[in-house]
């Protein structure tokens, strides 16, 4: 087992540059104030709503754009502090998920509903989300804090769900993985409809190396994806999986070559063209066919921290080695990855 887990830490701990700060990251390609660009970059009524909404949200960890011509909102996980989901990230992105969604309702069931598509990224370079916050979990299991082990796993719950049925809204929600998506990151991906992975990409479950589960959706998500008994397999086994690999069992829907990868999403867009509510009904009878619910979540949410409490101090050293790992995480300069999407997305404005 101290071999699959020295593998995982070498899937997170890889050289590169460190990640620039929240004031270096906060740099924007306009002059005029952030309210003064939504409106230029949203045309229609609704649109402006959003993107003034998404303004004043404030969004620390999500980088949010958005193409008017196909009606695409990209939100990208700007990992500050870490590339895993701290408490900063799972705040923001439960705010960016009730921005949308309160703004967008009342549009809902009309032609000027400004999203069709939400698409889930990383601006993170090789790395979509390496999972949960391991030394947060690690100092609440010596506490005995059960409170804030369950405080955490209903954070995680509260972004996962409205993710999988689409917060109540006419739209398909795509995660576009373009580097490893280990743990709770590979969970957030499952909740989407569409899973795009580029080749270099790599996914895993690594609990079970520190004698723990995956317990913010992998079971649920996978199991209607690729059946109970391969996802059991897939959750004992801790291995690492290749975007190659995933894409053959279908859990994978759109594999994209290395760099390529905002391209192969606008690509499917394009090829879904008028189709589009043909798919978004599809998506919603897999839900109505093999629902997932909110109380199937919470319930093993509450049996990963019992799990969690029970682990031994050899399993909690173990996670702090990982939790390590991740912290050393390094990408690309900031201001160097946003450049890139920009030009990846081609018409699509940044918001905020």
């Amino acid at each position: 087992m101290s071999g699959g887990l020295e593998l995982f830490i070498a899937a997170v701990d890889r050289g590169g540059h460190e990640m620039e700060s929240s004031k270096s990251a906060d740099i924007l390609p306009f002059e005029r104030s952030g309210a003064e660009r939504a409106s230029d970059a949203m045309g229609p009524a609704a649109e402006q709503l959003l993107a003034r909404a998404l303004v004043a949200a404030r969004l620390d960890e999500v980088e949010t754009y958005y193409d008017s011509t196909q009606r695409v909102l990209w939100a990208y996980q700007r990992h500050l502090e870490r590339p895993s989901f701290t408490p900063a990230l799972l705040r923001d992105v439960r705010r960016f998920q009730s921005v949308v969604a309160e703004t967008c309702a009342p549009f809902a069931e009309t032609d000027a509903m400004p999203v069709r598509y939400l698409v889930w990224g990383s601006m993170v370079d090789g790395v979509f989300n390496l999972g949960g916050d391991l030394g947060l979990f690690a100092d609440a299991i010596q506490r005995r804090d059960r409170d804030g082990l369950a405080v955490y796993a209903k954070a995680c719950i509260d972004i996962c769900y409205p993710n999988a049925v689409k917060m109540d809204l006419p739209i398909i929600t795509v995660a576009l993985c373009q580097g490893d998506t280990l743990g709770g990151g590979f969970e957030s991906a499952l909740s989407s409809d569409i899973l795009v992975a580029e080749r270099r990409a790599r996914f895993g479950l690594p609990e079970i190396l520190f004698g723990l589960f995956p317990g913010m959706g992998a079971y649920s998500f996978l199991g209607r994806r690729i059946g109970a008994k391969a996802a059991e397999k897939m959750i004992f086994s801790g291995k690492i999986y290749t975007a190659e690999e995933l894409h053959a069992m279908g859990v994978v829907d759109v594999l994209a070559d290395d760099g390529l990868g905002e391209d192969a999403v606008i690509q499917h867009v394009h090829a879904l063209g008028n189709r589009f509510a043909a798919y978004r009904s599809v998506y919603r009878i897999r839900q109505r066919f093999a629902p997932v619910t909110y109380d199937e979540l919470m319930d093993i949410a509450n049996i990963w921290v019992e799990a969690a409490l029970a682990l031994t101090e050899s399993d909690v050293k173990k996670m702090r080695r990982l939790a390590m790992a991740q912290a050393r995480r390094r990408s690309e300069p900031a201001m160097r990855r946003e450049l890139r999407i920009a030009a990846a997305l081609g018409a699509a404005k940044k918001i905020g």
